[in-house]
Formats: structure tokens, sequence, C-alpha cells
């Protein structure tokens, strides 16, 4: 079963980060990083299903699964990944769109966009 959810998780995270870039495209930043993260997080959750052969937390936290996966990641990566943790919040609760539209600008989002699909990769190599 848990190879089975881990699939679902993986499946998932694929999906997500195609959604990521089409919201790229739309010119929808702000819901573009989120589904970055949500991507992340869901691809965190599979390895967790399938390294500890049990349901991950309910948590949107991806540093949380950095620790309990035991991962080291490099300075850049792990700067990356508290980077986009840190938008969990802002980008699925907004206090103001436009607030939020002047931070995630065309240059950063794509910055974002790129960068997970790196972390995407290295976290695949995990598995």
């Amino acid at each position: 079963m848990e190879t089975k959810a881990a699939a679902e998780w993986f499946k998932q995270a694929a999906y997500d980060i195609k959604s990521a870039e089409t919201l790229f495209l739309k010119k929808q930043y702000i819901h573009c990083v989120f589904f970055c993260h949500l991507a992340l997080e869901k691809t965190l959750k599979g390895i967790y299903v399938k390294k500890k052969g049990e349901l991950p937390a309910r948590t949107h936290n991806l540093l949380y699964f950095v620790e309990k996966l035991e991962l080291k990641p490099e300075k850049e990566m792990d700067d990356f990944l508290t980077d986009l943790n840190s938008m969990s919040i802002p980008t699925r609760y907004p206090d103001s769109l436009a607030k939020m539209a002047k931070v995630f600008t065309r240059k950063r989002t794509k910055e974002m966009l790129d960068k997970s699909k790196g972390a995407l990769k290295w976290a695949e190599s995990l598995i």
C-alpha cells in the first residue's frame, strides 16, 4: 500500500508542476509559486511514504520533511527550500493581491519555477 500511496504523491506532484508552468504562461504568478510549493511538498511526502512506510504528517512545511527524512541539501538548495517554504502561507492566503503581485514579478516567478524544477530533480534523485 505504501508504494501505491507514494506513487500517487509523485503523480500529483508532476501534475502540479505542470499546472505551475501553465499558470506562469497565463501570468498567474502568485498561484504559480503556490503550485511550485505544492509540487515539492507532494514529492517530499511521496519520499516520506516510500522511506518510512507510513502516511506523512498533515503539514505544508517543506523543512519539516527535509528534517524528518534526514536530508542534507547543499546550501543553495537549502536556501531555496527555506525561501519557497516561506511562501506557502502568503501565496495560499494572500492579505493583498496587489501587494503579492509586486513581490511575484514575472522575473521572480520564473526564477522560482526554474529552481522548483531543479529541486524536484534533486528530490527525485533521493528515491
